[in-house]
C-alpha cells in the first residue's frame, strides 16, 4: 500500500504540472531571452535557464505534457489492438489464427520501438505523432501476449465450460467472462507500459525522432544539454530527475496496484 501511495503521489505531481501547463507557465517556453541565458537555479527562474534563456521550470512543465500524452496514447493503441488479438488467439488456441497472431507478435518484437521509429520517420519525418505510432506498435504484442496467456488459463475453468454448454460463442465468452477477469492484470501491465512509454519517448526525442522544436521534450532537453554539462549542469539534472521520478512513481504505482489487486501477493509480502 505504501508503494501505491508514494507512486501515485509522484505521478500526480507531474500529471498536475502537465495539466497546469495548458493554462499557465511561469515563462513562455517559445520566447528566447539571450541576455539571461545559462542562469543558475534561483530567483525568478527556479530551475535556471538554458542556452537560449528559456525557463527550465516552464520547459519541464510543458515537457511533462508531451511525455505523458505520447505515453498515454501509445499505451492506448497497444491495449485497443493488442488485447482483442490476444483474446482471439486464446479463443482459437492451436489454430492457424493463434499461430498467425503470435508469429506476427514475434516479428514486431524483432524491431524495437527505436528501430520502428527510424523506419517511420525515414518516410514521414520526425514528429511526436510518429513517436506515438512507433511506441504504440511496439506495445501491441506486449498486451497481446499478456491477454492471451491470462485468457488461456481461464478457458479451462468450469464457468467457461458452462457458458459454452449454454450456447455462448467464443466472442461473447471473451467479452463477458474472460475480459472482466483479466482487467486487473491489464491495468497493472498498462501502468508498467506507461512508464516504459515515458522512457521510449525520451529516448526518441534524445536522438531527434520525437517531438520537434519549439515543443519542449525531456529527452531533447537532455540531448541539448550534453555539450554544456560542465558549464551548466542544471540543464541535464532537472529533465533527468523528471524522467527518473516519473518512471519511479509509475513503477511504484504498478507494484502497489499488483499487490492491491492480487490478495495472494499481498499476503505473501506480509
Amino acid at each position: 500500500m505504501r508503494n501505491l501511495i508514494l507512486g501515485l503521489a509522484l505521478t500526480s505531481i507531474f500529471v498536475a504540472a502537465a495539466l497546469i501547463s495548458f493554462l499557465w507557465t511561469p515563462f513562455d517556453v517559445t520566447k528566447l531571452d539571450i541576455p539571461n541565458k545559462l542562469q543558475a537555479p534561483g530567483g525568478a527562474h527556479l530551475f535556471g535557464t538554458d542556452q537560449f534563456g528559456r525557463d527550465i521550470f516552464s520547459m519541464i512543465m510543458v515537457g511533462a505534457r508531451t511525455s505523458i500524452a505520447v505515453a498515454i496514447v501509445a499505451v492506448g493503441i497497444g491495449m485497443v489492438i493488442g488485447v482483442p488479438l490476444g483474446l482471439a488467439a486464446a479463443a482459437r488456441r492451436n489454430s492457424w489464427l493463434d499461430e498467425f497472431i503470435m508469429r506476427g507478435n514475434d516479428l514486431i518484437f524483432a524491431f524495437p520501438s527505436l528501430v520502428i521509429a527510424i523506419m517511420i520517420t525515414a518516410v514521414y519525418g520526425a514528429s511526436a505523432f510518429n513517436a506515438i505510432v512507433a511506441i504504440g506498435i511496439f506495445n501491441i504484442p506486449v498486451f497481446a501476449r499478456v491477454s492471451r496467456s491470462a485468457a488461456l488459463s481461464l478457458w479451462q475453468r468450469d464457468y467457461i465450460l458452462s457458458a459454452r454448454v449454454a450456447g455462448k460463442g467464443a466472442v461473447r465468452i471473451s467479452a463477458e467472462h474472460i475480459l472482466p477477469n483479466i482487467t486487473n492484470l491489464l491495468i497493472v501491465q498498462g501502468t508498467i507500459q506507461f512508464s516504459l512509454g515515458i522512457l521510449a519517448e525520451a529516448a526518441l526525442s534524445y536522438v531527434g525522432l520525437g517531438a520537434q522544436p519549439p515543443l519542449p521534450s525531456w529527452g531533447r532537453m537532455l540531448a541539448e544539454s550534453q555539450t554544456l554539462v560542465s558549464l551548466a549542469p542544471h540543464l541535464a539534472l532537472f529533465p533527468g530527475f523528471a524522467i527518473v521520478l516519473t518512471v519511479l512513481g509509475l513503477n511504484l504505482a504498478g507494484d502497489g496496484l499488483r499487490d492491491l489487486l492480487d490478495p495472494k501477493l499481498r499476503v505473501a509480502r506480509t
